[in-house]
């Protein structure tokens, strides 16, 4: 049973990617993620703040009191002693790398050009195999416009890969005015592939408190329906490799996601309810339902069942909304 498939340029010995979490934070559960069944494994992000708050310290230490005489000019604080967030990120990709075999997918959030250019660069010396932008931003200026939005993601891509040669992955929401317009945007200005999509946290409200509360909660295999959507679209119709993620908790999630196209499928919440030792599960799922079905390979089904090959091409369009909404009946 052939599980190999590729990703941004690279073999992977299975379609099963843990995605960015917590997990990733300890070298033990990398470890752990090979050991279970893990081709690739997506570090927890590091955040534009971090790097932002980081220069902000830096500059405060290296100019505070050389206004005051001119000797104080020899207080300077060495550089390497206000490495924090940062510092400790390259140095976990450098453990990461040190100690397991599969490729090290390092990962940087945020929502502008900004500083990332010079930490991508840094990330790469530091290991990383691949690198994925997760651009999380959520437009609240009444005066931007949607083209505006969009060039904003085409900008930190543009910029990260003029300076970097490993691949570049860029993970986006679904929030835009056409998608698939995006994607080939994305496309045209060198993503080696497109991760769909990532989670738009949205906050409560505490009616005691009468504030505000950020909140997480982990997926449902529901949520694989706006990715399996998309990629099935997507598929064939770009150059970028396809990673699922979000609602991937088993194996048929998995199956279906190939199916409609994706290169890799990328678990979390699965792991984080689960724990790491569910890839096993998930990988036994996904041959034992190869074997019944008589499939060799995940090359063989991937895209099989995506609107490039699927006999009703609809079922991802406008008119398979119209046949569900009239023909659902309750109970």
């Amino acid at each position: 049973m052939d599980l190999t498939t590729t990703y941004m340029g690279m073999t992977l010995k299975s379609p099963l990617v843990p995605s960015a979490s917590p997990l990733s934070d300890e070298i033990d559960n990398l470890r752990r993620m090979e050991d279970a069944g893990a081709a690739a494994v997506v570090l927890s992000s590091l955040f534009e703040e971090q790097l932002r708050q980081e220069r902000i310290e830096l500059h405060h230490h290296l100019t505070q009191g050389t206004e005051s005489f001119a000797e104080a000019l020899t207080f300077f604080p060495d550089l390497k002693e206000f490495h924090v967030g940062p510092e400790g990120y390259l140095n976990h990709i450098r453990k990461a790398k040190e100690a397991v075999d599969i490729p090290v997918i390092a990962s940087l959030n945020g929502s502008t050009a900004g500083g990332w250019t010079d930490f991508a660069r840094q990330i790469e010396q530091a290991g990383a195999d691949a690198l994925e932008l997760n651009v999380y931003t959520i437009p609240t200026d009444v005066e931007m416009s949607g083209a505006q939005v969009e060039q904003t993601y085409i900008d930190v891509l543009m910029a990260v890969k003029s300076v970097v040669k490993v691949p570049v992955a860029i993970k986006l929401s679904p929030f835009f005015s056409n998608m698939a317009h995006m994607a080939r945007l994305l496309d045209y200005a060198g993503a080696d592939a497109l991760a769909l999509f990532n989670r738009f946290y949205q906050p409560d409200i505490d009616l005691e408190a009468l504030e505000v509360q950020p909140g997480v909660i982990l997926s449902t295999p529901f949520a694989l329906r706006l990715p399996l959507t998309w990629i099935g679209i997507l598929y064939g119709r770009i150059q970028a490799d396809l990673a699922a993620t979000g609602g991937i908790h088993q194996a048929q999630d998995v199956l279906k996601m190939l199916m409609a196209g994706a290169n890799v499928t990328m678990l979390c919440s699965a792991l984080l309810k689960f724990g790491i030792d569910h890839l096993r599960a998930v990988e036994r799922g996904l041959r034992a339902w190869m074997e019944e079905h008589e499939y060799e390979s995940v090359r063989q089904m991937r895209g099989s069942v995506s609107q490039k090959h699927c006999a009703d091409p609809s079922a991802f369009e406008r008119a398979q909304y119209m046949k569900a909404i009239t023909t659902y009946r309750p109970g």
